[in-house]
């Protein structure tokens, strides 16, 4: 048997959900997302997310989001941060880049993460006018390296953000699993307030496709739709997403399946330390990133899925087991017992 845990999207989506999209298949409902299905799930996340005047609006996946939203933040001449780990800088072949916006990189600390301090040398160096003004800043939650954002964390880069007329954009293509870590002390709606636009990712947890944007600031939604068309994120059935959404925001879906893949992320990184694999760095998320003996990797390409992340040194590489909705107990246990002791 081959154990999948290359990523959280290897499977379709839960039962639940399927359900709910079968029982409206033939209804008939209008295209665009101006049918009832997607008004009610857009309400329900206003309201789950404590912020009854925000824009909410469905996009297909988390590349889309990202460079349609931190596009329309921008006017031509501005510029996104973005830690040189974060996904719109390392992991989306140009897509923002070809709006004509640039990125302005900077270190990410071991866990993925960026401070006000780290944004202060790029606000200085581009007081020139003939430089490009920044303007956003990007960050994901959780990280590409499985941290969590703590509150007073967040709550630091948003003043700072605030302060220095920045937006704060936050990448949750992941977001499920960042609010529901052992690591995370903030609800949803506490987060909802600390930035000017998210995202919640339906795709890592649960959808078939989809992520729900939420510009928490009215005032900087304006002609969004239009931008979405424009950029051909506007899905024709979009009612899909409506009737997706809704269900994952009824009877706490969304939050325990994330809370299910976490657990099983848990005990799948104590079962490979006691095994005597070493951990790049602690993740408290679904994501495991193990420093794997190059000659034992023979062995997990047999018995798993998984992904290559970074090289380690000449005899090592970094690999990444991802969890989800869909992981057993018994998938975790027989991958462990299947990898050789390293001790």
């Amino acid at each position: 048997m081959k154990y999948l845990f290359r990523n959280d999207y290897s499977f379709g989506a839960h039962p639940k959900v399927m359900d709910a999209v079968c029982a409206v298949n033939l209804e008939g409902n209008w295209g665009y997302g101006d049918d009832g299905h997607t008004a009610r799930a857009k309400e329900r996340i206003r309201q789950v997310c404590g912020l009854p005047e925000a824009m909410v609006e469905f996009l297909v996946g988390g590349t889309q989001t990202n460079v349609v939203a931190c596009a329309f933040l921008l006017k031509p001449w501005q510029a996104a941060i973005c830690p040189d780990s974060g996904h719109l800088n390392g992991h989306e072949v140009g897509a923002f880049e070809a709006t004509g916006h640039k990125i302005l990189p900077v270190p990410a600390d071991a866990q993925g993460k960026i401070a006000p301090v780290d944004l202060v040398p790029v606000l200085e160096r581009h007081q020139d006018p003939h430089l490009t003004e920044p303007k956003l800043v990007y960050i994901s939650n959780a990280t590409e390296n499985g941290a969590v954002y703590t509150k007073a964390e967040l709550t630091a880069l948003y003043a700072f953000c605030r302060e220095h007329g920045l937006y704060l954009f936050v990448d949750g293509a992941r977001l499920g699993a960042a609010l529901t870590s052992e690591a995370n002390d903030l609800t949803l709606p506490e987060f909802a307030r600390l930035c000017d636009a998210f995202y919640i990712g339906g795709t890592k947890n649960g959808a078939m496709f989809g992520e729900a944007l939420v510009i928490t600031r009215p005032e900087l939604a304006d002609g969004f739709f239009r931008m979405k068309k424009r950029m051909g994120a506007v899905m024709e059935k979009g009612w899909i997403q409506g009737v997706t959404f809704q269900t994952l925001f009824t009877d706490d879906l969304y939050f325990n399946m994330a809370r299910h893949a976490n657990q099983m992320a848990k005990r799948l990184q104590e079962g490979l330390k006691a095994k005597g694999w070493p951990l790049w760095v602690e993740s408290p998320t679904n994501q495991v990133f193990v420093i794997a003996p190059n000659d034992k990797k023979p062995i997990l390409d047999e018995v798993c899925d998984y992904e290559d992340w970074c090289p380690y040194d000449e005899t090592h590489t970094v690999v990444r087991f991802v969890t989800c909705f869909h992981t057993a107990q018994a998938d975790v246990d027989g991958l462990l017992a299947a990898l050789p002791d390293l001790n």
